[in-house]
């Protein structure tokens, strides 16, 4: 359970805040009183999440590319941070595909930079406790099996947005062994670990080629719904969910150090583990309105994988974390985010008030 006290006027430094989940995790820190610094680029779509909910009122930004070593450094050694979670990536996996170099310039020496500011921000004398690399399922080399892929299997990935993240925490575990080891964690103070969240779905993401996204394009301009891969198996959660594993993680890092500098699952109970098909049906069915779908001609798509599923048995019981909402919950939170923004609602307040919501729900979860 997420300790609001422990983050009351902690420093934490961001990387890609101006992101789907980046804005989201900004308004949970600012709710619980945090200092937020961000460093990212500017909104990456239009309309935006950190645009319409106003984020860069409660946060001090820094915009700038991650692969900015000179530039990175230098805002987070200003920023002096007690935490830093980096975030900053190039995330979508058709997109990899049209931009390779960049997916990994992004993806993997973006974190190769985020790494090097620690370091070398810690040997100018600024004390961090904890750094978090926000990864993805997709970092595990699929086998497509049946089970789910826990923490210590193989890593890997055939489209370059996959590969990249593999990469990436690859890169994290050098980190942690050369630069941060445990058996020296007197020394340099820092507890790396890296989280792997499942597909994550919430109100506020606009991207390209992603499912809700483009549901909630097509049902507000009056259009048909299209899939590519109906038949696809994804671990869908909330974006609430991981973040409060992410939360949790590193209140655990700051206060107990290296014993939790790891790499973590976070992913949904495997009843949320549906088709896309699935998904749409029900989002069809909870928005009303006619809201319909068709399922496209996938013969010239890229190849993504078939099935994945996350084995998230470590975080339940040594961190105690439990998903809270399921994804029948989890859509009817879109779609209250969604005609929010159709009736030009706060954003800021209905984003907040289903915090506020998760967060009664943890707290009913960890009574039981």
């Amino acid at each position: 359970m997420v300790d609001t006290e422990f983050w009351r006027d902690k420093k934490v430094f961001i990387t890609g805040h101006t992101g789907f989940k980046g804005s989201w995790l900004c308004l949970w820190l600012h709710l619980m009183g945090a200092k937020v610094i961000g460093y990212s680029l500017k909104p990456p779509t239009n309309p935006n999440m950190f645009e319409l909910c106003k984020i860069d009122e409660l946060v001090t930004s820094h915009y700038a590319d991650i692969r900015n070593k000179e530039k990175l450094f230098q805002s987070m050694f200003n920023s002096a941070p007690d935490i830093v979670i980096h975030m900053a990536a190039q995330p979508i996996v058709r997109e990899s595909y049209k931009n390779p170099v960049e997916t990994f310039e992004t993806n993997v020496m973006g974190t190769v930079n985020v790494l090097e500011a620690v370091r070398k921000v810690i040997d100018a004398g600024v004390s961090i406790q904890a750094v978090l690399n926000v990864t993805t399922d997709k970092c595990y080399q699929n086998f497509e099996w049946p089970w789910g892929y826990r923490e210590n299997d193989r890593l890997g990935g055939h489209d370059p947005y996959s590969n990249s993240k593999a990469c990436s925490e690859l890169v994290t575990d050098s980190y942690r062994n050369a630069f941060f080891a445990a058996k020296e964690y007197k020394s340099h103070g820092v507890a790396l670990a890296s989280a792997r969240a499942g597909n994550v779905i919430g109100g506020g993401d606009w991207a390209s080629d992603r499912l809700i996204p483009d549901c909630i394009r097509s049902v507000l301009n009056g259009d048909q719904i299209k899939i590519r891969f109906p038949n696809a198996i994804r671990p869908w959660q909330h974006v609430l969910e991981p973040l409060h594993g992410y939360l949790v993680l590193l209140q655990k890092m700051s206060e107990e150090g290296s014993e939790f500098a790891e790499a973590w699952n976070f992913g949904p109970n495997d009843e949320d583990i549906r088709t896309v098909q699935w998904v749409v049906k029900r989002f069809c069915k909870k928005w009303g309105r006619n809201a319909l779908y068709q399922i496209e001609d996938n013969l010239h798509n890229p190849i993504e994988a078939q099935l994945l599923k996350l084995d998230c048995s470590k975080a339940k019981k040594r961190l105690n974390w439990h998903p809270v909402w399921g994804l029948n919950t989890a859509i009817e939170k879109i779609i209250e985010w969604a005609r929010a923004f159709e009736d030009e609602q706060d954003l800021r307040e209905v984003s907040l008030n289903q915090i506020k919501e998760f967060i009664k729900g943890v707290n009913k979860e960890y009574e039981h």
